[in-house]
């Protein structure tokens, strides 16, 4: 859904409760222009008139587009004049939410977050300073969020929406606003849960103050529509999509009907009914080609899923030719078509392609979003699941070297954004320590499968399957190390767990038990003894993943 997660992080006046997320209008550029070169006194820094004045100058020069660094120098020297004349209080919060502002725009994030932190211990809650920092959480939420901090930044939304609502009450549209913003972070982080009850509660709240068949009402039942998506529950997001649609024919938004359509074509080929979906692609296609143009990335968009469904029904020639007409478009991209629309289009292509069993092809697409997203700040996340993919085709095709090269990256970038604690993290470290044993690197594997196992056992549950591969991999990579007891140790519970969970007489259940048996053998000869081949004992469902791996793990962040 384009453009459901855009964010306009950060604001230069104070909130009055309002969504302080949402752009201004464009500002016409009448301002005087600013000073070159500004001299001033650190004696004059106690007059009180000073620190207003050097706030509008950082204003101007922010609204004029001139040097970023200027006027951050005034908004800086502004808040020792603050400091001084003023002291802690709202002119000094307001004025650091400024700064923060322009460290943001610099990519200067650190700053920005400690700006932030120090206008927030500022102030109490209480009017009239209790929305400022309301703004202030809501501001660091969002930098954490550039930066790819996705647990701080739903932990600072949620101090903004208790201040807020303790101001405002529980049902308060504003409150609205901030309850879907919950769940759009919360969709970020793939805690669909947590998102559907939040968008639940904005649903509601909009409801209840807004006209029916609202656009405001369309807009949460399409982010309703997305979490049910996610969730696999195909049924209650067809009926969302629907009444969205409805609402938004109502109210002549053809651009929006045919986004909408594209989305309940996605739904029609989850569910398998593939001539509704191209309907509805077909649909899609026909307004974004006369409304926006044939260039336009939007139909680059449909494109590619039709091609994702003629390859489903077979029809891979229709795949690879709209997969064409999707890559001419993302060629000569038409002006306002953002790195980031590029990079989703190209990654979704190169996992049709994979599919299509052209693995060099799909490698060049990823290499090239790759290219795009690398210097984009906040795209840390989106890039390592990319370099995640493309390990996964290296590995497919025997470049084995290099698939350890890019799940290096990839766990490199994971663990500098903090993203240490996730189910995506434990199935990388299992695909890494995969790479490590091709290159016969067996202590760095076990290394990787122990960690792992552990991020696994905490997010999935030690039940789960991708669990459960983890630990036969340990079991085999132990036996190639010689340690053989820890191997049927793991081995043993491994058997336990499945056969809890499937049955006795299940197959999975029976091969555990051949290689349990062949370890306990092996046991009792002499201690010179050759380990058993990994190739033999290393678990089946993990080297799976090496052919399942676009459909499990290929479009993260870049959610179609």
């Amino acid at each position: 859904m384009p453009g459901l997660f855009a964010k306009t992080p950060f604001q230069t006046e104070p909130s009055d409760g309002v969504d302080h997320r949402t752009p201004p209008p464009p500002v016409k550029r009448t301002f005087k222009k600013t000073p070159e070169n500004l001299i001033i006194d650190e004696s004059s820094l106690d007059n009180p008139d000073l620190g207003p004045f050097l706030m509008k100058l950082a204003r101007e020069t922010i609204a004029n587009g001139e040097n970023p660094n200027k006027a951050l120098d005034y908004a800086i020297r502004a808040t020792k004049s603050f400091e001084r004349c003023s002291g802690p209080g709202l002119d000094l919060a307001k004025c650091l939410h400024v700064v923060a502002a322009i460290y943001s725009s610099l990519g200067r994030f650190k700053e920005a977050v400690e700006s932030l932190n120090r206008s927030i211990l500022l102030l109490d809650i209480d009017e009239p300073g209790s929305m400022v920092k309301f703004s202030g959480y809501m501001q660091l939420g969002d930098t954490y969020s550039m930066i790819g901090q996705l647990d701080r930044s739903i932990l600072c939304y949620e101090s903004g929406l208790k201040i807020q609502m303790e101001v405002l009450g529980n049902s308060d549209p504003r409150v609205a606003e901030t309850y879907r913003y919950l769940a759009e972070a919360h969709v970020q982080a793939m805690q669909f849960d947590e998102a559907e009850n939040f968008c639940k509660k904005t649903l509601e709240i909009h409801k209840e103050h807004c006209s029916p068949a609202s656009l405001t009402e369309a807009a949460d039942r399409r982010l309703m529509a997305l979490i049910y998506e996610a969730k696999g529950d195909y049924e209650p997001a067809l009926e969302h999509l629907v009444l969205a649609s409805m609402s938004m024919i109502a109210n002549g938004q053809d651009n929006e009907v045919a986004a909408i359509d594209v989305s309940i074509g996605d739904i029609y080929s989850s569910l398998c009914r593939f001539d509704e979906a191209i309907f509805a692609y077909q649909k899609a296609l026909t307004v974004f080609k006369s409304t926006k143009g044939e260039s336009h990335s939007s139909v680059a968009l449909v494109y590619i899923r039709l091609a994702d469904l003629y390859f489903k029904t077979g029809k891979l020639r229709e795949s690879a030719s709209y997969c064409e007409n999707a890559l001419r478009i993302y060629s000569k991209p038409l002006s306002g078509t953002t790195a980031g629309d590029i990079a989703s289009g190209l990654t979704e292509i190169s996992a049709i392609y994979e599919a299509l069993n052209e693995p060099e092809e799909a490698l060049k697409l990823l290499q090239k979003a790759v290219k795009l997203l690398e210097d984009s700040p906040g795209q840390y996340r989106t890039v390592a699941g990319i370099e995640a993919q493309m390990g996964v085709i290296f590995y497919m095709v025997g470049r084995y070297l290099d698939a350890r090269k890019s799940f290096e990256n990839a766990i490199t970038k994971l663990r500098a954004g903090g993203e240490m604690k996730s189910a995506f993290f434990g199935v990388v470290l299992n695909q890494m320590g995969l790479a490590c044993v091709q290159l016969y690197k067996i202590g760095e594997a076990a290394t990787h499968f122990e960690e792992a196992r552990e991020m696994l056992e905490q997010e999935c549950g030690r039940y789960h399957l991708d669990t459960l591969g983890v630990y036969s991999n340990l079991a085999a990579t132990y036996d190639a190390m010689g340690r053989v007891e820890d191997a049927i140790e793991i081995l043993e519970y491994i058997l336990k767990m499945r056969e809890e969970q499937l049955g006795t007489a299940n197959p999975d259940v029976d091969d555990e038990k051949k290689r349990l048996y062949e370890l306990l053998r092996e046991a009792g000869r002499v201690r010179n003894k050759q380990g058993k081949s990994l190739e033999n004992l290393i678990d089946s469902n993990s080297l799976k993943m090496k052919n399942e791996g676009k459909k499990k793990w290929g479009v993260f962040g870049l959610r179609t």
